[in-house]
């Protein structure tokens, strides 16, 4: 054997050795990452995307230019497993995600409760893991057919009692990359893989026909979430949780069919996301032909036109062009399409970011009163505080992949606890918070590929100490349905 094919084995053996050491902390909540580790279940992701002209695809019938991301959400069903180690679809290409064909040879445990190998390279990056709570004692028998809790980043007291069940539930939810250089650079630069926590252990829960919104920076994360929840991207490890059913447990086409038609996604650029080569009666009546709701021609023509009145625009608008509409009007042509298989749940990932002012309170409005008038349940996601706090029943404030507060959006304005959110707060214009940003906004966002250790707010924070800068902060209940990762809260050192 020469020199070059031992070092070869010798670094293939290296990364076997760092995944399998990684697969064994996938989940536990607040276990740190290893240098050279990765997430359980995590795999790399640049595999091409799917066909976006099949049925039932995310964005079926769009050019080859446009992006699945970018795509109407009109009704994908999830890939099909067919068991453990069975591949999924990848995120789109572009990510700068790299694929290391020398690695074919590797392969890695499957994660505890599993069961046969998985390839490392033959599964994209976000393999949807689900493992029940070590050491939990028998159930009763009367909460024996009840779904089992998994292990959260939560705290036991975080979770307040609930009438009813909520519409969505999303518990510990991760998502992970694989960023590192192809195999023969790492080889040459003697640099270990490189893996960046997108989601990291983020639960909320959003009852029946309210408002969630997920506020933060650029870059904590949130898309991320929502394209977790529609299906685009598949989590590492937690459960999402829709009306009772954990879509990863849902195994059979029919099955997640009927499910999927029950959310939709109203994407943040509206000329992005339409076919540029279609009429938009054929764009907004793609959903009702990918779910097979309705056969005949009239009535689909029918139900266009109805769905466009809804928007306040005129049904004679569905025979022109997406190019030939305002900014304002093609993002109410997508809320038509959204509407179109008459969806319970709506993720709103910014709507409203790519236009001015007063178009803005337009689309606001109309997103209100379809609320109203539908019943819909809206997971809305904004960098504008001003627009959340007209929208939203709750917010959850995102920072690198991590829930920072929860609360309802009146005591979250009034009683900021977390001193992110107020540094958010404190972004607002306000002649009343003359002199005071200058204190209170500081620093930049830390690199997502290598997060700072214990809080990862603490570089940035006034109130960190030696405990935030050793231990993460677990969400824990103040009171009123305030939730609050933050050690100084904790230790009621915010108010000093």
């Amino acid at each position: 054997m020469s020199i070059i094919e031992r070092a070869l084995a010798k670094a293939k053996q290296q990364d076997r050795a760092a995944v399998e050491d990684a697969e064994g902390l996938a989940h536990q909540p607040q276990a740190p990452m290893p240098e050279d580790g990765a997430p359980a279940g995590v795999r790399e992701s640049t595999a091409p995307p799917p066909d976006s002209s099949a049925p039932g695809v995310v964005g079926a019938g769009l050019p080859a230019n446009v992006g699945p991301t970018d795509a109407a959400f009109a009704g994908k069903p999830a890939p099909t497993e067919g068991g453990p180690g069975s591949t999924l679809s990848a995120p789109p290409v572009g990510t700068g995600l790299a694929r290391e064909a020398d690695d074919s040879s590797s392969f890695a445990p499957a994660p505890p409760g599993g069961s046969g190998l998985v390839r490392e390279d033959s599964v994209p990056v976000c393999k949807a893991l689900v493992q029940a709570p070590e050491g939990a004692s028998p159930a009763p028998a009367s909460v024996q057919a009840a779904e089992p809790e998994p292990r959260s980043a939560i705290a036991p007291d975080a979770r307040p009692a609930t009438a009813a069940p909520p519409l969505l539930r999303v518990e510990d939810l991760r998502c992970a990359f694989d960023v590192s250089k192809p195999f023969l650079n790492r080889l040459l630069e003697r640099e270990p893989r490189r893996w960046l926590k997108a989601v990291d252990g983020v639960s909320f829960d959003i009852p029946r026909g309210q408002t969630f919104a997920l506020v933060g920076e650029s870059g904590c994360g949130k898309s991320t979430v929502a394209r977790l929840i529609v299906g685009l991207y598949e989590p590492s490890a937690g459960r999402i949780v829709f009306d009772g059913h954990d879509l990863a447990r849902v195994t059979r086409s029919a099955e997640r069919q009927k499910l999927r038609r029950r959310f939709q996604m109203i994407f943040q650029d509206p000329y992005a996301s339409l076919n540029p080569r279609w009429r938009v009666e054929r764009i907004i009546a793609e959903p009702i032909r990918v779910f097979g709701l309705e056969r005949d021609a009239a009535k689909n023509r029918a139900r266009v036109a109805e769905l466009l009145t809804q928007v306040g625009m005129a049904p004679a608008d569905g025979t022109k062009y997406p190019h030939e509409f305002s900014g304002g009007q093609r993002q109410r042509i997508c809320i038509a399409r959204a509407l179109a298989n008459r969806p319970e749940f709506l993720v709103c990932d910014e709507p409203t970011s790519a236009l001015d002012v007063s178009v803005q309170a337009q689309i606001l409005n109309l997103m209100r009163d379809l609320q109203d008038a539908l019943g819909l349940t809206y997971l809305f996601i904004s960098h504008d505080l001003a627009v959340v706090r007209h929208m939203a029943n709750r917010v959850g404030v995102m920072y690198l992949g991590r829930i920072a507060e929860v609360a309802d959006s009146r005591t979250l304005f009034a009683r900021p606890r977390h001193p992110y959110t107020r540094m958010l707060l404190a972004t607002i214009p306000s002649l009343a918070m003359r002199g005071q940003r200058a204190d209170l906004v500081r620093g930049e966002v830390p690199n997502p590929i290598t997060p700072p250790s214990g809080c990862s707010f603490h570089p940035r924070c006034a109130l960190a100490n030696e405990r935030c800068r050793r231990e993460a902060p677990l969400l824990r209940e103040l009171g009123g349905g305030q939730q609050v990762a933050c050690h100084a809260v904790e230790e009621q050192r915010d108010h000093e």
